[in-house]
C-alpha cells in the first residue's frame, strides 16, 4: 500500500513537472518593437510571449511580460480579422487596430517563433469554425485550450501523408465529420484543392452520401447542419473542378445541391429555389428533339446559367465563373454540333415552319427556336458556323425570314432581323445571292419598308444596318453585291427620300410642327417618327460614301438633295443637325457636277438659314455649320466661297467675330480674282 501511495506520489511529481516543463516551453523570449510615425521600429522591451486567456475576457491573446521586472510590454487580442506576417524565421508582425499602429515580435529562437505562430493560425482557424465546435470558448486554462488545439491539428493531420505535404483520404462522409470535411474543403490551398477535388470524385459515394445527410437534416428542420451543408457545397463548387462540376449538375444531384444552397445562413429567409425550377420553368419543345443527349445538355446549361446568376452571384471567384461560362459555351456548342448534324432534324424544322396548318403561336416558337439555334451556333469554330449558315441557306432559311418580316408580331419580326444580321457577319453573299434571284427581290423591298415602319428603335437600328452590309462597296466585290445595289436604286431610294419629304413641312409652319407627320404621296400614308428619318438620312449619307456615280446620277434627276435638305424645317435638332451632315457628306465628294448643283438650286440656304436661326447659341448645329464651312475653305472648292459670301454674307456677317467666319471671308477675298465670271443663281 505504501508502495502503492510512493508510486502515486512519483507519478503526480512527473506530472507537475511535465506540466511546469511545457509552460516554460509556450514561454518564448522576444523582443518588442512598435513602428513610430517617421517609419522607424521602436524597441519596445525585451520579455517573454505566451498565449493565454486575457484577464477578464474570453478571448485568447498574446501577452509579453518584461523579463526583469514583469511588467506586461504587451497585451494583443488574437482575432480571426487581423492579418499576421510571419518575416524570416524570426519575426512576426500585423497591425494592431486598437493601438492604430503596427507591432512586430522578434523571437531569440527560430523554434519559438515557429510554435507561437503555429498557434497564431490555429486560433484564427478555429475562430472561422468555431460554430462548427472546432474551438470551446471558456474560461479554461490555457494550457487546456491549446492542447485542444493540437489534438484537432493532429486529428487534421491524420488525413495528411506523412510529409504533410497531400491528402491521403477523406473522412468517411457522415453527419458527425462534416466539420473535418469543410475544414479541409476550406483550408486547401492551391495545390491541395486539386488533391482534394480528386479525392471527392474518386469517392462514388461521396454525393450519394451528402444527398442523405442533406436531405435528413431537412427533415429534422435541423437548421445548424443546413447552414453547414451550405458552406460546404458551396466550398466544393469553388474547388473550380470539371469533373465535380459534371456530378454535381448531372441529373441525380442537381436538384439537391440547389436545395442545399437554399440554406444560406447570410439571407434571413430561406429561398426557394427548387420550387421555381419545378413550377415555373418549363422546357418548350418547339419540335420534338429525339437525341436525348442533346435535351439533357439543354437542362444541364440552364441549370449552370440560373446557378450562375441566381443563387451564387455574388460568391462566385472569377476563377470558378469563367469555369461555369466555359462549361455553358461548350455544351452550347455540343448541342448545335449534334443538331446541325441530325439531317433529319433540320429538315423537319423547315417542313413544319412551311406548313400552313400549324398555329400561329407555334409557328412563332418555331421562329424564337431558329433564332437561338442561330444565336448559339457562334460558339462553333468558324468553318462549321459557314457551314451551317450555308446548310440553312440550302433548305430555305430566307423564304422563311421573308414571310417572318410581314407578319405582325414584333418579337419574331425582331428575331427575323438578328438571323439575317448573324448571316451577313458571316458571309453575306448568302443573302445577297437569294436576294437577286426573282423569288429574293420582295426581300429587300421588306428591308426598305421595315426602316420606315414603327417599331423600336433597336429594331430600326437592324434594318439599317442589314442594308448597310447588302451595299457596303468596301466589302469583297461581287456581282450579286453590284446587283443589290442596282436594284436598290431602281426600286427603293426614291421611296425613302419621299418619305423624308413628306415628312416634313412646309418653313411656315415647321415651328408647330408635331413630333410625326403623315406621309403621303409614294410614300404610304402612316405617321414617321424623328427616328425614322434620322436613320433613313443616316442611310442616304452612307449611299453618298459608298456609291458616287450611282447617286450623283439619282440624286440630279430626281432632286433628291432638296427633298432630303426639308429636314432643315423640321423643329427636331438632332434632324436639322443631320441634314447638315448630309451637306457636308455631298461637299466631300468634291465632284464638279454636283457643287454645280449645290450652287444652280441655291442649296445652302436652308443650312445657312438654320444657322442664322441658331443665333449665338452654341450646339451641334452651330459647329456642324461652322465645321462645313471649314471644310469649304480648307479644300480651297473656290465655287462654294464665293457662292456663300456673295448669297449670304448680309446674313453671315453677324457672326464676323467667329474666327472660321473671318477666314472663311478673308478665303473669298484671295479666290475672288481668280474667277471673272460668276453666275448667282435667280
Amino acid at each position: 500500500m505504501a508502495e502503492q501511495e510512493g508510486r502515486d506520489a512519483e507519478a503526480g511529481g512527473d506530472a507537475a513537472a511535465a506540466a511546469v516543463a511545457s509552460h516554460t516551453s509556450s514561454m518564448q523570449r522576444v523582443k518588442v518593437y512598435r513602428l513610430a510615425d517617421g517609419g522607424k521600429w521602436d524597441d519596445q522591451g525585451t520579455g517573454y510571449v505566451s498565449i493565454d486567456y486575457i484577464e477578464g475576457s474570453k478571448e485568447l491573446g498574446l501577452t509579453v511580460l518584461d523579463e526583469d521586472d514583469n511588467d506586461t510590454l504587451l497585451m494583443h487580442n488574437i482575432t480571426s480579422d487581423d492579418i499576421y506576417r510571419k518575416q524570416e524565421e524570426t519575426i512576426i508582425s500585423w497591425r494592431d487596430r486598437e493601438a492604430a499602429t503596427d507591432l512586430a515580435l522578434s523571437f531569440q529562437e527560430a523554434a519559438g517563433c515557429s510554435y507561437i505562430w503555429e498557434h497564431i493560425c490555429d486560433i484564427q482557424r478555429n475562430l472561422q469554425f468555431s460554430n462548427l465546435g472546432a474551438l470551446e470558448v471558456g474560461p479554461r486554462q490555457s494550457s487546456e485550450s491549446l492542447e485542444a488545439s493540437r489534438i484537432m491539428h493532429s486529428n487534421d493531420d491524420s488525413f495528411r501523408s506523412a510529409n504533410g505535404g497531400e491528402f491521403r483520404e477523406l473522412p468517411p462522409v457522415e453527419l458527425s465529420n462534416l466539420p473535418f470535411i469543410l475544414k479541409t474543403v476550406l483550408e486547401a490551398g492551391i495545390t491541395d484543392q486539386m488533391h482534394v477535388a480528386e479525392l471527392i470524385t474518386q469517392d462514388n459515394d461521396f454525393f450519394p452520401k451528402i444527398v442523405d445527410i442533406f436531405r435528413m437534416c431537412e427533415d429534422l428542420e435541423n437548421i445548424d447542419d443546413l447552414h453547414m451543408i451550405f458552406k460546404l457545397v458551396k466550398g466544393i463548387i469553388l474547388l473550380n473542378s470539371p469533373s465535380i462540376f459534371d456530378k454535381i449538375f448531372s441529373d441525380e444531384f442537381i436538384l439537391d445541391i440547389i436545395g442545399a444552397l437554399e440554406y444560406d445562413p447570410e439571407v434571413p429567409r430561406v429561398q426557394n429555389h427548387r420550387a421555381f425550377l419545378k413550377d415555373h420553368v418549363v422546357f418548350k419543345e418547339a419540335i420534338r428533339i429525339e437525341n436525348v443527349s442533346v435535351v439533357s445538355k439543354i437542362h444541364q446549361t440552364y441549370r449552370i446559367g440560373y446557378l450562375k446568376d441566381v443563387i451564387l452571384p455574388r460568391i462566385l471567384d472569377d476563377a470558378t465563373l469563367a469555369s461555369l461560362n466555359t462549361m455553358i459555351h461548350s455544351n452550347n456548342a455540343s448541342v448545335i454540333s449534334l443538331l446541325k448534324d441530325d439531317t433529319l432534324f433540320i429538315r423537319r424544322l423547315f417542313a413544319r415552319m412551311r406548313s400552313s396548318d400549324i398555329s400561329m403561336e407555334s409557328k412563332r416558337e418555331l421562329v424564337l427556336f431558329l433564332h437561338e439555334f442561330c444565336t448559339l451556333s457562334k460558339s462553333l469554330p468558324l468553318v462549321q458556323q459557314l457551314r451551317l449558315f450555308r446548310d440553312l441557306s440550302g433548305e430555305g432559311v430566307f423564304e422563311i425570314i421573308s414571310d417572318v418580316l410581314q407578319s405582325q408580331d414584333r418579337k419574331i419580326i425582331s428575331a427575323g432581323t438578328d438571323i439575317l444580321i448573324l448571316f451577313l457577319n458571316q458571309d453575306p453573299n448568302l443573302l445577297r445571292s437569294y436576294i437577286v434571284q426573282q423569288e429574293g427581290n420582295s426581300l429587300l423591298g421588306l428591308l426598305v419598308k421595315g426602316m420606315v415602319t414603327d417599331f423600336s428603335e433597336e429594331m430600326h437600328c437592324q434594318f439599317l444596318e442589314i442594308l448597310r452590309i447588302l451595299m457596303d462597296s468596301f466589302t469583297t466585290s461581287g456581282a450579286h453585291r453590284d446587283v443589290v445595289i442596282e436594284i436598290f436604286y431602281e426600286r427603293h431610294l426614291d421611296y425613302l427620300v419621299d418619305v423624308i419629304a413628306s415628312s416634313c413641312p412646309p418653313r411656315s409652319l415647321s415651328r408647330s410642327s408635331s413630333n410625326s407627320v403623315h406621309v403621303g404621296g409614294n410614300a404610304e400614308g402612316h405617321c414617321i417618327k424623328p427616328e425614322i428619318l434620322l436613320n433613313v438620312c443616316e442611310l442616304l449619307c452612307f449611299c453618298v460614301v459608298h456609291h458616287p456615280y450611282r447617286i450623283k446620277c439619282n440624286f440630279l434627276m430626281n432632286n433628291a438633295i432638296e427633298k432630303i435638305l426639308t429636314l432643315t424645317q423640321r423643329r427636331e435638332k438632332f434632324l436639322v443637325v443631320a441634314a447638315v451632315r448630309f451637306m457636308r457628306t455631298i461637299i466631300s465628294r468634291n465632284d464638279d457636277h454636283l457643287i454645280r448643283h449645290v450652287v444652280k438650286f441655291n442649296l445652302l440656304k436652308p443650312i445657312i438659314d438654320v444657322f442664322v436661326d441658331n443665333g449665338e447659341r452654341y450646339n451641334m448645329l452651330h459647329s456642324g455649320v461652322l465645321e462645313l464651312l471649314e471644310y469649304i475653305r480648307k479644300e480651297n472648292i473656290k465655287t462654294l466661297i464665293i457662292y456663300a459670301i456673295e448669297s449670304f454674307w448680309d446674313e453671315l456677317a453677324i457672326f464676323e467675330h467667329f474666327g472660321s467666319i473671318q477666314a472663311f471671308k478673308l478665303k473669298y477675298q484671295q479666290v475672288q480674282p481668280c474667277l471673272v465670271y460668276y453666275c448667282i443663281p435667280c
